[in-house]
């Protein structure tokens, strides 16, 4: 299980979290949703290791290291030119000391042109083939930066269904999406940033009330200026 305690990250004067507490449990799917700047990527940053300077703990409660243990898809990949997709997964591989297998059992799945330059693909592509990196790879932990930003419907409804079985396996997903939608039909929990702060987790049979809560929360001085433009109308009484 990975744990955060007291999370706080800062750039300059400019405080991003804020004692941020969650819990990563093996096994369970675990979304975190908040508006644009809230501090959802700061967060994933931190936890992968990517961000060193911050304050609070971060730590996976068995003493594994977490990021050995861990596959990160970043919001927007990166790839370098003049790569096949193919010798970017192996390059993923080789860096991390691990063996390269048969891509293309994973392959037939995602339909990837992986003999063709990285460069060249589709952004839907692009994303695909960071998560192919990540599928042939036997991680305990995955965190995931807006997986299905870029993939088209059937993609995504397949790329739920590996997650749902990912998790069958015991292996931890952390990840963010503002497709609500999708985060509550796959997820265990929720949690919800607000202006890097915790402003509550949710557990599964709380979903329900996510929405409203959300637009409450983060709209509502939007809501009380909506209803003066588009006023809720009263249905008919029946005789």
């Amino acid at each position: 299980m990975i744990e955060i305690r007291s999370l706080q990250k800062a750039f300059g004067d400019q405080a991003v979290l804020h004692h941020v507490d969650l819990t990563l449990r093996p096994g369970t799917l675990h979304g975190l949703v908040g508006a644009n700047g809230s501090g959802k990527t700061t967060l994933l940053h931190c936890l992968y290791g990517l961000h060193h300077d911050y304050q609070g703990i971060i730590r996976e409660t068995h003493g594994r290291p977490i990021r050995p243990t861990t596959g990160l898809l970043p919001y927007e990949p990166y790839f370098y030119p003049r790569l096949t997709g193919r010798e970017y997964v192996e390059f993923c591989l080789q860096a991390r000391g691990r063996p390269v297998p048969d891509l293309e059992p994973w392959n037939q799945l995602l339909e990837l042109p992986l003999n063709q330059y990285a460069e060249t693909y589709s952004a839907g592509m692009k994303k695909k083939l960071a998560l192919l990196a990540l599928l042939v790879q036997d991680y305990r932990y995955l965190i995931l930066d807006e997986p299905f930003n870029g993939l088209d419907l059937s993609t995504n409804l397949l790329l739920m269904e590996v997650l749902r079985r990912l998790r069958g396996q015991g292996v931890g997903i952390l990840l963010t999406s503002h497709l609500l939608g999708s985060l509550t039909e796959l997820c265990d929990e929720i949690t919800v940033l607000a202006d890097g702060r915790v402003l509550r987790h949710y557990p599964a049979t709380d979903f329900a009330r996510l929405s409203t809560d959300l637009l409450d929360t983060l709209h509502q001085d939007k809501l009380a200026r909506l209803s003066t433009l588009l006023p809720l109308k009263q249905e008919p009484a029946e005789n």
